[in-house]
């Protein structure tokens, strides 16, 4: 599979595909020796953690006595942060590695062509790129994050003429775009923040050479067709869970008996597994739209296109009849 060469819409969502269908096994079993741990513990901890607070929550509020779940969470203050802290700390982890993993793996994998990566390569590239990581994330949260809600907020001002929400369809597979294709140029070269920003929103509207037809469309319309499927499939996971949740704080209980905590019980055991594998899940689909928004970015990449050719025409003759 070639990366780094000029793709149209259909292109990009079937050589998503094509993408895992070669290099899916090497590619999760590195993720999920250098993540999966990280992940279960994450979701062990969030649901175990905080199964206690939101059992109190539903049963305060099915029982119409909230200062139960008031004087709960004064007596749990101590617990609750420190269960708090630890998912942050895990969290931000897990973040690190989800977001950034896809990116490196893509890296080293356009540039070498072997299929066969390691578990250490992979966590070489890591250490190496933490502290970039770190500087991204200050960045993405201290000028990116702002400028968002900047547009959003317009946008919902906007939101009582039919303008607004059309703003708000257009900029949502727009925004997303920007955002990764910072993160794919900034780890993918040695440039700053700020420069890989520029030509991240640059790189939506035209090629580097600027020369070829404006490339926003197919990039807005094929993300905006992958996140509406893996929404579709997470929505599908995450109903169950809903379900089971509302057919329990709905049951009428019989004459006399006390309605029970929709929280506990085996409906509660069934409730939380669901919920575990659908936070899983997100993550893991985190990484198709990475990959997705990596071959946007080879696409963009129009210098490097060349540069293949070149190496292919000089490589004519050279292979064995």
């Amino acid at each position: 599979m070639q990366f780094y060469q000029k793709r149209d819409f259909g292109a990009f969502i079937s050589d998503t595909f094509l993408f895992f269908k070669e290099n899916g096994k090497n590619y999760f079993k590195n993720y999920l020796l250098i993540n999966g741990l990280l992940l279960i513990l994450l979701v062990v901890i969030f649901i175990f953690g905080y199964r206690e607070l939101f059992s109190q929550l539903a049963g305060s509020n099915t029982g119409g006595q909230n200062y139960y779940f008031e004087a709960y969470f004064q007596q749990n203050q101590l617990m609750l942060v420190v269960v708090s802290l630890i998912v942050f700390i895990l969290f931000l982890a897990v973040t690190m590695i989800s977001y950034s993993y896809p990116v490196l793996y893509m890296k080293r994998l356009s540039e070498t062509g072997n299929k066969n990566i390691k578990t250490d390569e992979i966590l070489s590239d890591l250490k190496k790129n933490t502290t970039r990581f770190f500087l991204f994330l200050l960045g993405l949260i201290f000028v990116v994050a702002p400028l968002i809600m900047v547009i959003f907020g317009v946008s919902a001002l906007l939101i009582f003429i039919l303008i607004g929400f059309l703003l708000f369809i257009l900029l949502g597979p727009a925004v997303l775009n920007v955002v990764n294709f910072l993160m794919f140029d900034y780890f993918h070269t040695k440039k700053g923040f700020f420069e890989a920003l520029s030509y991240a929103v640059r790189a939506q509207f035209s090629y580097r050479n600027g020369r070829k037809k404006s490339p926003f469309w197919k990039y807005w319309g094929s993300t905006a067709v992958m996140y509406l499927l893996i929404q579709t499939i997470s929505s599908v996971i995450m109903f169950v869970p809903v379900i089971i949740l509302f057919a329990t704080l709905y049951t009428v209980p019989e004459s006399g008996q006390v309605q029970q905590n929709p929280l506990e019980g085996p409906l509660a055991i069934v409730f939380f597994i669901f919920y575990g594998i659908s936070i899983l899940f997100s993550f893991i689909m985190v990484n198709v739209i990475f990959v997705h928004s990596g071959l946007q970015y080879y696409d963009s990449r129009t210098d490097l296109h060349r540069n293949l050719d070149f190496i292919e025409i000089d490589t004519i003759g050279t292979h064995e009849i």
